[in-house]
């Protein structure tokens, strides 16, 4: 047996040993053991997630699994979470990223923006953030947007700046690298279709605190900090890294040189806009029209499907989106169960009471959100971190009195959020730190730095907003 495969096994068989632990617990107050065993199932499962002996789907429905087959949940109960539309929404969304890759959509609105704005590295940088932007509510894969359009396009920008690892990383590497992973983080919190988890956080709020995420809600909660992150991020981190290079005359060059390669844009591509844009705009009136959010994006997919933008093998051969599908289904199960054994209601008396010392909510609420943030460098998974942390935090800050929209959202916002301080803490993080242009100690430090000013623009300027806008 390999080294890897021992390490695996041992992982595996802590994450068993902490939930059999759990499970033969004498279960607090009037609960029933069936809340043992739920809470021991749900443990080992979250355990599993951050210490990866096997890959997240497959951890999730082994859990799925075992809870059916000792009866802890019945067999319905434990798939009802594959029914919930938000875990549609996510492989809709998935389908639509496949859609923008394909055609090369994504690629051409990347390099028509770094054409027009990228003559300066300060421009480059806000020409990829811009990018990013545009494409964030398409694509609820930061990995697939961050890593799979925008790193192949700033790798090549690097390369024709003469900026490699090494010594001449700080030309313009170094701030290109950190600013577009930086910058999804945002983006991802920006749209509720941003990043897989927010519809995760939206399916936990519903189940447990009987608040419904819209898309359009999402947006607007998010709109000014949002903006203001994006509008200040990229001169902050120029000013951070100053890099050597200020001016990028190759950039657009570079860009315009693709263009010319890729051509007028093709039928799939005026197809693709055509419906992206169609389902941005339904889904942004969904107040009026009362159309699902779900129902829109499958619509959406069903377009492309009969225009032939994507095929049905692409729809198959999207192993993100099905990986989702059993991933995110299987943890609202999961998570259900423990409502149904009346785990949340007996954790809410609790917090309840702890609280009632607390005279101010404002100040728990913040204690909580920042609490929610920090724990972020123990998980190397948005999903796990959500799972792991949103329910309990959010249940203490409503227990305080925080209304439960603002509770909600904010801590959904800082789901996305949480990850710009390491580089193992989402998807597209080892991949623009394997790039190879910054170490590790300068990616922490600065990534700290970030964490403080997000706390300052979404907690400061973002409070203000929220109280126009009636959320407190």
């Amino acid at each position: 047996m390999s080294n890897e495969n021992r390490s695996k096994l041992l992982r595996g068989l802590i994450c068993i040993a902490v939930g059999l632990v759990i499970w033969f617990l004498p279960p607090p107050g009037e609960l029933e053991p069936v809340a043992m065993h739920m809470l021991g199932i749900f443990i080992a499962t979250i355990l599993a997630l951050i210490l990866q002996p096997l890959p997240q789907g497959a951890v999730v429905i082994t859990a799925v699994a075992v809870t059916a087959i000792t009866g802890t949940l019945s067999i319905g109960d434990s798939l009802n979470g594959f029914k919930d539309s938000t875990v549609w929404l996510i492989v809709s969304a998935f389908l639509f990223a496949r859609g923008l890759i394909k055609t090369g959509l994504g690629r051409r609105i990347s390099f028509m923006l770094v054409k027009a704005f990228g003559k300066s590295t300060l421009g480059l940088g806000y020409a990829l953030a811009l990018s990013d932007t545009v494409l964030a509510p398409a694509t609820p894969s930061n990995t697939a947007r961050a890593g799979g359009i925008l790193y192949p396009i700033v790798r090549a920008l690097c390369s024709s700046m003469d900026s490699e690892p090494g010594p001449t990383a700080k030309r313009v590497g170094q701030y290109l690298m950190f600013n577009s992973f930086q910058i999804c983080c945002i983006t991802s919190a920006l749209f509720f279709t941003g990043v897989a988890p927010n519809s995760l956080i939206a399916s936990l709020a519903k189940e447990n605190f009987g608040y419904e995420v819209t898309w359009l809600g999402w947006f607007w909660a998010a709109l000014v900090p949002g903006i203001i992150s994006i509008a200040i991020l990229p001169y902050i981190f120029y000013k951070m890294f100053n890099p050597e290079l200020k001016q990028s005359p190759e950039a657009p060059a570079l860009a315009a040189k693709e263009l010319e390669k890729m051509g007028p844009m093709t039928m799939g591509e005026k197809g693709m806009l055509a419906v992206f844009l169609l389902t941005l705009v339904l889904w942004a009136t969904t107040q009026w029209t009362g159309l699902n959010a779900t129902a829109i994006a499958l619509l959406g997919v069903a377009i492309l499907l009969v225009i032939n933008v994507i095929n049905w093998q692409d729809v198959l051969a999207e192993k993100g989106g099905w990986d989702a599908l059993i991933w995110f289904g299987g943890l609202v199960g999961l998570a259900n169960g423990l409502s149904k054994v009346g785990l949340i209601d007996w954790l809410a008396s609790v917090l309840e009471a702890s609280l009632s010392s607390i005279s101010s909510w404002f100040v728990a609420f913040i204690l909580v959100v920042i609490a929610y943030k920090y724990a972020h460098y123990f998980i190397a998974s948005m999903t796990a971190h959500a799972t792991a942390f949103f329910v309990p935090l959010a249940l203490v800050a409503i227990s305080a009195g925080a209304p439960v929209e603002l509770v909600v959202l904010v801590l959904g916002f800082f789901n996305s959020l949480n990850a710009t301080m390491t580089h193992y803490g989402t998807g597209p993080a080892p991949i623009y730190f394997g790039a190879g242009y910054i170490d590790q100690g300068t990616w922490w430090k600065w990534g700290f730095v970030t964490s403080l000013i997000n706390l300052v623009v979404w907690l400061g300027a973002g409070s203000l907003w929220w109280k126009v806008i009636g959320l407190w």
